[in-house]
């Protein structure tokens, strides 16, 4: 069994969901407290022994190129004005791993941003991480990941549950007995009603796959519109091999919604010493002023 060593962070597509904010910048840079989402993506990676990282971006995305390469002007600045904490925090970033990069010519879904790391991967088992789920954690999700793929030796994938009125919007897996925290999938379903299965457990961007995906996903059929397609693989694969998902220690924000956003930019600045005192004292005024005002209403 080969190591875990590489990870694909698949970051190319143009989301709207964000604007005007994301109109000049990538969604992936807008900042969680003071780093960037993806930032915390590759912080995970590191943490969970990965050395080698590749980011699949596109050609409007230069700006996650540039956040991750040595800053020359920014870092010569940081030292004339004595900042030696600021200048600590910049030349980390550039250090963090080695970091490549490959582009989609058209930003398309995930299955085809994994297929253009193939070359990078080789014939390891590697680690995915989408970069709209951020965690909080004691120990890494990715990690967790990995040890859950080094007991089975086998695609290793995380799953959430959702509630009974979004079952319909995404593929559900349902589970078949278990192991430790490690249990096998029975089979997949695409976008099921509530009343069509009793599981509500749906796919989260979180996998450790091994290398053989690339040849299921050469393999299946194209879907129109670019829809995704990396579920489609999973059930060819699941015909042949065993698929496991494991139930992760986390707490999980999905960044690409607003109010996750904005829960996960709280949390996280909670979690800091020098904020979460501050920010503390801040929330528990406002809810005061703000109960005040609903009970002055309904006088």
């Amino acid at each position: 069994m080969k190591p875990i060593t590489k990870c694909i962070i698949p970051a190319a597509w143009f989301w709207t969901r964000f604007l005007p904010a994301t109109k000049a910048q990538p969604k992936e840079m807008l900042p969680v407290v003071d780093k960037p989402v993806i930032q915390y993506l590759v912080e995970e990676a590191v943490a969970s022994w990965i050395k080698d990282i590749v980011i699949v971006t596109w050609r409007w995305k230069r700006n996650i190129e540039d956040h991750f390469d040595m800053s020359f002007e920014l870092e010569h600045t940081l030292v004339e004005k004595g900042k030696a904490k600021e200048l600590e925090e910049v030349e980390k970033i550039s250090k963090l791993a080695n970091i490549a990069y490959v582009r989609q010519p058209i930003p398309k879904w995930d299955w085809d941003a994994i297929l253009r790391a193939k070359s990078f991967i080789g014939d390891e088992p590697f680690l995915v991480l989408f970069w709209d789920d951020l965690i909080r954690w004691d120990e890494p999700g990715a990690k967790q990941l990995m040890d859950a793929f080094y007991r089975k030796n086998c695609p290793i994938i995380c799953l959430e549950k959702v509630s009974d009125n979004r079952v319909s919007s995404y593929w559900i897996v349902e589970p078949s007995g278990s192991d430790w925290r490690i249990h096998r999938v029975a089979r997949f379903l695409e976008k099921p009603k509530p009343e069509e299965t009793t599981s509500r457990l749906w796919v989260v961007g979180k996998y450790v796959l091994t290398p053989d995906i690339f040849d299921y996903l050469e393999k299946v059929p194209s879907w129109k519109d670019w829809e995704l397609r990396l579920a489609d693989a999973f059930v060819a694969m699941l015909k042949e091999k065993d698929i496991y998902w494991v139930e992760l220690k986390w707490e999980r924000y999905d960044t690409w919604d607003k109010f996750w956003f904005l829960k996960a930019t709280i949390d996280f600045a909670l979690d800091r010493e020098d904020l979460g005192p501050k920010l503390l004292e801040f929330l528990e005024k406002r809810m005061e002023k703000y109960w005040s005002i609903k009970k002055g209403k309904k006088k």
